[in-house]
């Protein structure tokens, strides 16, 4: 099973403790997840920060309107420059997503680094290449865009 890696970057105009309290909120997931995949946390503290050993289930619908359960815990945290989540069960054989904060001359840039893995080897393989790699490029498209209009848009030089 190969692992994939996808990195995301994103400038901000906001400071890096208004865009920390926004990514740690975890009800702001929802917010900026496509509304079709109808995410929906099941378990978890609700709208309070993130913290190191945080356990966060969901119910989402990523493909066709077929439920997926998923849980991750919160696994590091260095407030308010970086965090990581990874999944302890759902779709992927291994799922490790990065959030990085750094501040610069008008805001925040923002990495996200996905680490994933499929299961079913080969047809792993081949249902992330016709699904899965273009599905997370659309949420992450998506993200983009949405904060954006709720954080506002970078005017770089």
């Amino acid at each position: 099973m190969a692992e994939h890696t996808l990195t995301y970057v994103q400038k901000i105009p906001v400071s890096i403790d208004e865009a920390w309290s926004f990514f740690a909120s975890t009800g702001n997931l929802a917010r900026i997840t496509p509304p079709e995949m109808m995410v929906k946390i099941t378990s978890g503290p609700g709208e309070r920060e993130i913290y190191e050993g945080m356990m966060i289930s969901y119910i989402l619908y990523p493909f066709m309107m077929l439920p997926v359960e998923w849980t991750t815990e919160i696994t590091r945290v260095q407030k308010p420059f970086f965090f990581e989540d990874v999944q302890r069960s759902g779709p992927y054989n291994s799922w490790h997503h990065h959030h990085f904060f750094r501040e610069i001359e008008g805001g925040v840039e923002m990495t996200d680094t996905l680490r994933y893995s499929l299961p079913l080897d080969f047809f792993g393989e081949l249902v992330n290449t016709l699904i899965v790699s273009r599905r997370l490029e659309e949420v992450f498209g998506y993200r983009r865009k949405k904060v954006e209009e709720i954080l506002g848009r970078f005017l770089s030089d």
